[in-house]
């Protein structure tokens, strides 16, 4: 036997999309609009110059961010 994980699903519903959708299908505007962008930056450019060039393509008054 490997080390193969099984997944057992006691129970499956589907939710009224009033009430949100799953991360995965939820379209970048409604992130937007409850304003949390979660960005994974690569090395190189600096945490301020990311929140710049966020702040123009997205034409936002302000902005922020914070480190791990």
């Amino acid at each position: 036997m490997g080390n193969e994980a099984e997944t057992i699903i006691k129970a499956e519903d589907v939710t009224d999309p009033k009430y949100g959708t799953k991360p995965s299908d939820r379209p970048a505007g409604e992130y937007i609009s409850h304003g949390v962008i979660n960005l994974d930056k690569t090395a190189g450019p600096t945490s301020h110059e990311v929140a710049a060039w966020v702040k123009k393509i997205m034409h936002l008054e302000s902005i922020g961010h914070g480190e791990p």
